[in-house]
């Protein structure tokens, strides 16, 4: 009886060793679960002759079974190449508002040398002019017998004329002091026009090469961003979008919770609200870095036209437009106002009310709405102030 026992279970652990070492069962132990985010994938029977199937792209180099452990690492892993394109992407808005401010004074140089050459042309057309009228007055004066007024006025017998040729001597006298003074002043604005169209040529072309620079920068770092996000498999690129959504929505909370925004829902002012209308009717259009529409804008490039389409000319630059416009407490902030954000003042949005800003965030990416706090805040300004 008790070897009839044993032969029976040495059967059932034969049969159990068997079940659990087949290959359907052995696939289901050890394949990682489906992500929350994911649907659900149907199971696939396994034949001997099926091809080995390939590992998910984050089940790479890791032992099957560690279902926590393939989303923690892959996760961190995506974490640092997510921190890791947003430096590049940072860079690249550094290196985009320096390149908006060497092109917004390349222009305004260019104009001050076009209003230089303007003077520069009147000032000659003046001078030109004065030499002629000194030349009238010697060739009156020879004309007179080439006798300077004083010797005239000696050679008169007659009181009254003496007199009166005294007085017109005078008033020439003064005439032509005058006619040399303003001779003079004109050669002098002259010269300063052409010295001061010198410099700001000079200005001119430093600013062409800060441009040629800046965009030389900013094209080496999206090209590196783009080739970071281009080598990633698609299911990477959609866990990579979803961190930067839940590191935003996270920032967004904590800034939110901090309680330093007073009022979430200020009254915007009439201009306020005509900013607020252009900005958010731009929503999916997409972020060209130093684009100001219609088709496409980089931030300041939205904020700049936005605020002009309202009736206020603003600085072009996120940095221009910190270190200019009237700031405001952020505990005071309203919508229409401008959030700067990064240490740079390298990025800016709108704040439109309700906790949010529209903005052009950075290449690869539209014109969207988005949490006022999900970014670092270096400050708040009003345009309109």
């Amino acid at each position: 009886m008790n070897r009839r026992r044993c032969v029976t279970a040495a059967i059932t652990v034969v049969c159990a060793l068997s079940v659990l070492t087949s290959p359907a069962l052995l696939n289901q132990a050890y394949a990682a679960p489906a992500s929350p985010a994911s649907p659900a994938v149907p199971a696939v029977p396994v034949s001997p002759s099926d091809p080995p199937v390939a590992p998910r792209p984050f089940d790479r180099s890791l032992p099957p079974g560690a279902d926590d452990e393939v989303t923690g690492a892959d996760d961190s892993k995506l974490e640092e190449t997510r921190r890791k394109i947003e430096g590049l992407y940072g860079k690249a808005a550094s290196a985009t508002d320096a390149y908006n401010l060497a092109e917004a004074r390349a222009d305004n140089q260019s104009a001050e040398l076009v209003r230089l050459a303007s003077q520069m042309v009147n000032g000659q057309v003046r001078i030109d002019k004065l030499k002629r009228q000194a030349g009238a007055a010697a060739r009156a004066q020879y004309r007179a017998g080439g006798l300077p007024p004083e010797a005239q006025l000696l050679l008169t017998d007659d009181p009254q004329l003496f007199l009166d040729g005294a007085g017109r001597v005078q008033r020439g006298q003064k005439a032509t002091k005058d006619l040399l003074g303003q001779m003079t002043k004109a050669q002098d604005d002259l010269t300063a026009y052409t010295k001061r169209a010198g410099v700001e040529w000079t200005k001119l072309e430093a600013n062409r090469v800060r441009q040629a620079k800046a965009k030389k920068e900013i094209s080496r770092q999206i090209k590196a961003a783009k080739k970071i996000e281009a080598g990633l498999e698609k299911e990477e690129r959609d866990r990579l979008l979803m961190l930067e959504q839940q590191e935003a929505a996270k920032a967004q909370t904590a800034w939110l919770g901090s309680g330093e925004l007073k009022d979430i829902n200020g009254k915007a002012s009439a201009q306020g609200k005509a900013a607020i209308a252009y900005a958010t009717a731009q929503i999916g259009k997409p972020y060209v870095w130093g684009a100001e529409g219609p088709s496409s804008f980089d931030c300041s490039g939205l904020t700049s036209e936005a605020w002009k389409a309202a009736g206020k000319i603003i600085p072009r630059t996120s940095q221009e437009q910190w270190r200019l416009l009237p700031r405001v407490p952020i505990a005071d902030m309203r919508p229409g106002d401008l959030i700067i954000y990064h240490g740079d003042a390298s990025h800016v949005g709108m704040y439109v009310g309700d906790g949010s800003i529209v903005h052009a965030p950075r290449p690869g990416r539209q014109v969207t709405l988005t949490g006022a706090g999900s970014m670092l805040i270096l400050g708040v300004v009003r345009p309109d102030k």
